[in-house]
């Protein structure tokens, strides 16, 4: 349960982790491609930079002249908000690089042409020999023999010399600046100095000659367009003082004013008057016979008005009767009814008050009278206003036409002032300034400022690095063949049960001896490895049948079994059987003497198993070879009698090794494995296709066939220590502690068994 849980704790929490491990492993494949591919890297990378630093030195060499050209745009006297607003939003910015492209144009360099007289120049014109590098002289002469040559003609090299003008030059604004550098390149020194400065002066005079063809043309519309608008402006002035005179009409303070006019205005003005007056009498009136009408001739209910109150007359009379008032007040309380000042206070206030009524009743008069009159004064002036608007109005109609015509006197007179100012702004203006000025021209460059041949060699050398890389990283993809145990895991999904180095022996040696011959080498402790891992996969069978096949002949799978073989044979009781009928070795490998009986004999019941089974002489290992070959080996395999004759067998020995055909070829290896308890599957190191491989693993694994693992054969150890750094070069350290040895020891000849013990 604990190691359960360890396992989903760490494949819970190891998507990353995995994901990290595949991109180190891609990182480590492709570092051993690189490192495997080193020396042809190498020798590639060398080769290119030896072309490129010969093709570097015989180039011939390039100079540079620059000019630096201050760009001065004509500025205006005022400056406007939508000015300032285009400067601050980089309008001005755009106005440098239009000049900048409008320097790069062809018709500047179709004059710079003209003006250097580029096409009789030798480094232009094709008709002249001028000294030339090596290999361009290599090249021409290449296309002197290949193509016939016709003579251009003068268009044609002119348009070319054009062409070339125009890639020679760079323009460079410099940041934040008005300043562009003009840059150019050439084989001569004095034409580097010359191009720059002759197009600077190009750009300048094209612009002052094109700012002068403005002018003249510009002055030459101008005064046309004002005799034309001055002739519009005097007969128009002329048109309207006639109908002036003819209709009558004064202009007063730049006003048209006639006498009708006048009289609408001042009578409108007075009906006005005459209106705010009557309406205000009315009100007045009308308050007056309301309270006539509800009161009769009260004089509390008419002194109580606004109009009443605010009389002058009234307020004095309202100040004596007061006063009278207050006189009679103080007299009565001194005197009696009948004495004489209080009979005279008596009389003063009913005089008082007396006056005060017939004031109101005055007042009340004038009211009445005052809205007569500003209701007839009204009525008159509207007689007169109707009057005067009949004649008003034919003075209207009259007057759309002298407006019309002032306005044409106007609009031609704004016209002939614009054009006569603009005609005078063109002839006194600045028009005729520099647009830009040189401001450092170029001199003769004393040294070439090209071919750069170290950066020339340095790009060409990495460009080939690249592209060597590149090479090497798609002939890995390409490459399916298995290398290391890790390939084995990865790419077969299998264990990898061993790896056997390649030996250095002699012409005599069998490596089907190995084993049994020289037991101290590399290739035996692997073979005791491999023995360790089936040993150690299969404790739990009490007889161990192995399955010895690979995909295709020649990986060594019989010299893998044989030596196995050997290796359980030092621990067990072992039997060796070559079901191999097909490709027969083990017989003559071993020295087995020729027509003894072996597998098919027994099989078909001809032969006892102690006639069969012969004794490998310095070993205990026995071995059961192939014997005649039948005439159709699967048919014998499928037999029953063969599954009886593997039963017997495994009841006699504790380990059985079975040398079986490749899986590739015939399915012999899928019948055998019903008897095996384990299948050792041989790869061959740099030859098999794993493809090929992984097809006929998974074809056993879909009969449940008991696959243990894989063996890598036949691995290069030099090679691993050379390019492999992870655990493959760990094994090949490893096995490089022994030493290579070629082993002669005479091969014993096999003597017949004759007696097996169960």
């Amino acid at each position: 349960m604990s190691a359960r849980g360890d396992i989903q704790s760490q494949s819970a929490a190891g998507p990353d982790r995995v994901n990290q491990q595949s991109e180190t492993l891609d990182l480590v494949r492709y570092w051993r491609a690189i490192n495997r591919h080193r020396l042809g890297i190498a020798l590639f990378v060398a080769a290119v930079g030896v072309l490129a630093t010969v093709y570097a030195y015989g180039l011939a060499p390039v100079y540079r002249g620059t000019a630096t050209v201050l760009l001065d745009p004509v500025k205006k006297k005022t400056v406007t908000n939508e000015e300032l607003y285009a400067d601050y939003f980089g309008t001005t910015r755009d106005y440098y690089l239009t000049q900048t492209e409008i320097m790069k144009s062809r018709d500047y360099a179709e004059r710079l042409v003209r003006v250097l007289n580029l096409t009789r120049h030798p480094d232009y014109d094709p008709r002249q020999h001028r000294e030339k590098g090596w290999i361009a002289s290599l090249l021409e002469t290449f296309r002197e023999e290949t193509a016939p040559t016709r003579q251009p003609t003068d268009e044609e090299i002119r348009e070319g010399v054009v062409g070339q003008v125009m890639g020679q030059f760079s323009f460079q604004p410099v940041r934040n600046t008005q300043l562009v550098k003009l840059s150019f390149t050439s084989h001569d020194p004095m034409l580097a100095e010359r191009a720059p400065n002759t197009l600077a002066m190009i750009y300048i005079v094209a612009d002052l000659e094109a700012k002068a063809a403005d002018v003249r043309s510009t002055n030459a519309f101008l005064t046309a367009q004002a005799d034309e608008l001055k002739k519009k402006l005097t007969d128009s002035e002329a048109r309207l003082q006639q109908y002036r005179e003819s209709k009558k009409i004064v202009v007063t303070k730049g006003q048209s004013l006639s006498d009708a006019t006048r009289r609408l205005e001042e009578n409108t003005n007075a009906l006005v008057e005459a209106r705010r007056k009557r309406a205000a009498a009315e009100l007045d009136y009308k308050q007056v016979r309301a309270a006539v009408d509800a009161n009769g001739q009260s004089v509390v209910a008419l002194e109580s008005l606004a109009v009443v109150q605010k009389n002058p007359a009234l307020l004095r009379l309202r100040e004596i009767q007061l006063e009278a008032e207050r006189k009679y007040n103080e007299t009565s309380k001194r005197y009696g009814p009948e004495h004489p000042r209080m009979i005279s206070a008596q009389a003063d206030l009913k005089a008082a008050r007396d006056a005060a009524r017939r004031q109101v009743a005055t007042i009340v008069q004038a009211v009445a009278k005052e809205y007569e009159l500003a209701k007839a004064n009204e009525a008159r002036l509207e007689q007169v206003q109707n009057q005067l608007s009949a004649a008003a109005q034919q003075f209207n109609r009259a007057e759309f036409s002298l407006e019309r015509l002032e306005r044409d006197v106007a609009s031609n007179r704004r016209l002939y002032e614009a054009f006569m100012q603009r005609a005078k702004e063109v002839r006194t203006g600045d028009m005729r300034q520099a647009i830009a000025r040189v401001i450092d021209p170029a001199i003769m460059p004393k040294a070439p400022s090209g071919p750069n041949v170290r950066r020339i060699i340095g790009l060409a050398m990495l460009g080939a690095l690249l592209f060597a890389v590149a090479i090497a990283l798609l002939l890995e993809r390409l490459d399916n063949k298995l290398r290391t145990s890790d390939d084995l895991e990865e790419k077969l999904d299998a264990k990898a049960l061993g790896v056997l180095p390649r030996m250095k022996i002699g012409d005599k040696v069998v490596l089907e001896r190995m084993l049994l011959d020289d037991n101290a080498n590399t290739f035996s402790e692997a073979i005791r490895t491999v023995r360790s891992v089936v040993q150690l996969s299969t404790l739990d069978s009490p007889n161990n049948t192995v399955l010895v096949t690979s995909t295709v002949p020649g990986e060594g799978k019989t010299t893998i079994a044989c030596n196995l073989a050997l290796a359980f044979s030092q621990v067990k009781k072992t039997l060796l059987i070559e079901a191999d009928m097909r490709k027969p070795e083990i017989r003559r490998r071993l020295g087995i003497e020729a027509g003894h009986a072996g597998l098919s004999e027994f099989v078909a019941g001809d032969m006892d198993i102690t006639q069969c089974i012969v004794s490998l002489p310095g070993s205990t290992l026995s071995v059961l070879h192939s014997g005649r070959v039948p005439l159709n080996p699967l048919e014998m395999l499928s037999s029953l009698r063969f599954a009886g004759a593997m039963r017997t067998l495994q009841e006699a020995f504790e380990v059985i090794i079975i040398d079986s055909p490749p899986t590739q070829m015939v399915s012999d290896a899928m019948v055998l494995s019903r008897f095996a308890t384990a299948v050792v599957y041989v790869v061959r190191a740099d030859s098999t296709g794993y493809q090929l491989a992984r097809r006929s693993i998974q074809r056993l694994r879909r009969i449940d066939a008991p696959v243990l693992g894989c063996v890598l054969n036949q691995f290069d150890v030099e090679k691993a220590l050379k390019y492999y750094y992870d655990y493959s070069g760990m094994e090949a350290h490893y096995y490089r502690g022994y030493s290579y040895r070629s082993v002669e020891s005479g091969n014993g000849r096999a003597v017949p068994l004759k007696a097996v013990k169960g």
